[in-house]
């Protein structure tokens, strides 16, 4: 190649991308489809982070990769949309929580990546060192983490005597919301439990609870609860509740209290996952992942407005104190 024309090549961009498809080990000239059915919108930090992480490795969109739309799509088109995915061929499909069924009745042919609470206690893979079938993905633990972030609320407001919790019925099974009154109750806690199935069930559930008598909340694991946690941390503030969640970044974003690994923080993972399949691997062979990092934030502008004392012990464990 003669030098004007090798210049000409390096400005083109081209360059580039040949030594990204390169480093990705994906196949020269081939174009990847990825279809996405989740509940959450496309700009989601979450989101925001995997594309970016696909990008780092040599996967382009508009370049090499095109998506499937089937962001923002609620449950009751679930089934609908899953459907047009499939039929869409796409050499993968992201999803999450109790959208994983959904499209593993669609498809048991087409990989799935999915980020959800508990995937052996939902029967999604047959274990986690060795899925089997078309699904593998992310394993949040929740169960345990909901267990533990109850322990931690009734440490920040020892004088309560009353606790609510509120449940989102597609994630949380009988047994272990059997549990975690059972751990309440042994500490002489009166539990009331109070579910939410659909956005529209989220603020009466909240108000339910405060009917109860409840003096603090546990928020348990719910992609839908994510989805809306900023109107249900303001819906907290305007009752003065105090209450626990799932993600760090709730704490960050005006909750009282908050701990479990990092949302955005799993799906660097989980995209890498995602160029495993790209690459050719079976998602019977890609072990599911768990997190290993937990991280326990305290808000104590939040505490403050709520009138609440944080005990320096638990203040004291805490990663990060927004003060």
């Amino acid at each position: 190649m003669r030098r004007r024309e090798f210049i000409r090549f390096l400005a083109s961009g081209a360059a580039v991308q040949l030594v990204a498809g390169a480093a990705s080990g994906q196949e020269a000239g081939r174009s990847y489809r990825l279809a996405c059915l989740v509940q959450a919108h496309r700009n989601a930090p979450n989101w925001i982070a995997f594309f970016e992480e696909l990008r780092k490795n040599g996967f382009v969109e508009g370049v090499n990769l095109s998506i499937v739309d089937g962001f923002n799509t609620p449950l009751n088109r679930a089934e609908i949309t899953a459907t047009a995915l499939v039929n869409a061929r796409p050499d993968a499909i992201m999803t999450a929580g109790a959208l994983t069924r959904v499209v593993q009745r669609a498809t048991q042919t087409i990989p799935i990546l999915t980020v959800s609470d508990d995937l052996l206690a939902e029967q999604a893979v047959a274990s986690l060192a060795h899925p089997g079938g078309n699904t593998t993905g992310i394993s949040i633990l929740a169960p345990e983490l909901d267990g533990k972030r109850q322990e931690i609320l009734l440490e920040a407001v020892p004088l309560a005597r009353r606790l609510a919790i509120l449940v989102d019925p597609v994630v949380t099974a009988p047994h272990q919301l059997d549990a975690l009154q059972d751990i309440a109750k042994a500490h002489g806690i009166t539990v009331s439990t109070h579910i939410a199935a659909n956005s529209d069930e989220i603020m009466p559930a909240i108000d339910a609870a405060l009917a109860a008598g409840a003096q603090a909340l546990n928020v348990l694991a719910s992609s839908l609860f994510n989805r809306y946690r900023a109107q249900i941390i303001e819906r907290m503030a305007a009752i003065r509740l105090p209450a626990i969640y799932q993600w760090p970044e709730m704490a960050e974003g005006g909750g009282l209290i908050a701990y479990g690994p990092r949302f955005v923080g799993l799906y660097i993972p989980h995209a890498l996952q995602t160029i495993k399949v790209f690459k050719g691997m079976k998602p019977a062979d890609i072990p599911v992942e768990q997190p290993t990092k937990f991280e326990l934030v305290i808000n104590l502008k939040t505490a403050k407005a709520l009138g609440l004392t944080v005990p320096p012990s638990l203040l004291a464990r805490a990663d990060e104190v927004i003060e």
